[in-house]
């Protein structure tokens, strides 16, 4: 276990006493989703966690921001702070976000939180639709900005990459895939959609590039828009 993790464990014990549940790591395999981008920036992510609690007052919320600096300082990210009685209902309201939680976690304390819960495949699929679609719109949107310029083309496709990734791997969820990495995922998507290799492969690789050249932004856009276009209406139709 990383030293940090006790480290906060100890932070949020002084902080909620008996009342901390759960501590649970997640995200753990975020460096992979660089999709071969260098390591070790990487790893400079900081690391995720999220603490169930049997209540949650203003005190907490006070007593936490007075450690928040030292949690930075320590690489980790702020945690997320749930109460027990919250948790279950709010599955359906974040669907993606906790199935990936659920899907690829640590307990550092506690019980594991996800033990007997599990996210409901419809809430995900309409999740995924959401999202899906919201990406597609944003795409046709930019498109129509850049006005020709194939500078501001590129900075769209380049900036697209992570939530590209994001969706990739709650797609692969939805298929009912264990969780594997962004390009993985991005495979998957391309074997199942029926694409060409590298049509979301390749943009996905872009998660951690400052840019690319206009002239590439030009020839990949159009098999991009194409098979977003697939995806959408694969999750649309998308039956258990």
């Amino acid at each position: 276990m990383l030293p940090a993790l006790s480290f906060l464990e100890r932070e949020l014990r002084g902080i909620f006493g008996e009342r901390l549940q759960s501590l649970i790591a997640f995200a753990l395999n975020a460096h992979s989703e660089s999709s071969g981008a260098d390591d070790h920036h990487a790893t400079q992510d900081p690391v995720r966690t999220l603490a169930i609690v049997e209540s949650l007052t203003e005190r907490d919320l006070r007593g936490c921001a007075s450690r928040i600096a030292a949690w930075h300082d320590n690489g980790l990210a702020t945690p997320l702070l749930v109460p027990a009685p919250e948790l279950d209902r709010s599955l359906d309201a974040f669907p993606l976000e906790f199935a990936a939680i659920s899907a690829n976690h640590l307990v550092v304390a506690g019980g594991d939180p996800f033990e007997h819960t599990t996210v409901d495949r419809d809430d995900v699929r309409r999740a995924c639709e959401v999202q899906a679609r919201s990406h597609l719109l944003h795409l046709r949107e930019g498109f129509v900005e850049a006005a020709g310029n194939g500078n501001a083309l590129a900075l769209l496709i380049v900036d697209s990459a992570r939530p590209l990734a994001a969706l990739v791997k709650a797609l692969v969820r939805l298929d009912g895939t264990h969780e594997i990495d962004a390009a993985a995922a991005g495979r998957h998507a391309e074997r199942i959609l029926a694409l060409p290799g590298g049509v979301l492969t390749g943009v996905i690789a872009l998660g951690r590039a400052h840019e690319i050249p206009a002239a590439e932004a030009e020839r990949l856009f159009p098999s991009y828009l194409a098979a977003m276009e697939r995806l959408v209406e694969h999750v649309d139709r998308w039956q258990r």
